[in-house]
């Protein structure tokens, strides 16, 4: 079968959708591990700019780093064609459908969610990627590229603070269900273990993005 007829199918989709997610939240605790080093008396700037530069160039990371974008690029891109998916399943609702009784906000609203993480992605990394890549950045004493203070000063600004906060709110949510979700969707259920993956990805949804608006919002506070 070729790439184009298994990407057709909604399993396989789904399956996609699920990996790709899987990985990405490995992703997003490397990445929250890497910026407890903003938080005000716990790294340096030395510190963080020496790991953005590990980072960026460390052979094996930056393999991974492609794949990474790619994968962003693919789940964003599976999660529309499903939605879309979806849509056209059901183009209306039965006067008498409760759909709350069946399903959470999170699991009824996806697409929303994950177009609004999109769209931060797309400023975050423009922000901070684009910047350190490409922009006029100082460097700090050990002749290291400044995105310490880049990102520091970004946070600031309560404006982007506030997007920032918003976007780890629509981020747990995407969690909350997209990380059980993406198990269901592999076939790993059992009635001992699910409600276990649950809890984990419960646990993991709100610590993950917490510790993400946390550095930020002391950031913002540290200097009003």
């Amino acid at each position: 079968m070729s790439t184009q007829g298994i990407l057709s199918t909604s399993i396989a989709r789904k399956i996609l959708m699920a990996l790709t997610g899987l990985f990405l939240s490995v992703f997003l605790i490397v990445h929250l591990a890497g910026n407890l080093q903003l938080i005000p008396g716990l790294g340096t700037k030395e510190g963080f700019n020496e790991y953005a530069v590990f980072m960026t160039t460390f052979p094996l990371i930056k393999i991974a780093s492609y794949g990474l974008y790619a994968t962003i690029l693919g789940h964003a891109l599976l999660g529309l064609m499903l939605t879309m998916q979806n849509r056209k399943a059901r183009p209306q609702k039965y006067a008498y459908e409760k759909p709350d009784r069946n399903s959470n906000w999170a699991s009824r609203n996806m697409g929303l969610l994950g177009t609004v993480i999109f769209v931060f992605i797309v400023l975050h990394m423009r922000s901070f990627w684009f910047e350190y890549h490409w922009g006029e950045l100082p460097n700090d004493a050990n002749g290291n590229r400044d995105l310490y203070t880049l990102t520091v000063t970004a946070f600031h600004q309560w404006w982007y603070t506030a997007i920032y906060v918003v976007a780890m709110i629509a981020l747990a949510f995407h969690l909350l269900h997209g990380f059980q979700s993406a198990f269901q969707s592999m076939g790993w259920n059992h009635h001992k273990y699910t409600p276990i993956v649950k809890k984990v990805g419960a646990v993991f949804s709100v610590a993950v993005c917490a510790g993400f608006a946390f550095i930020a919002v002391i950031n913002f506070l540290v200097q009003s």
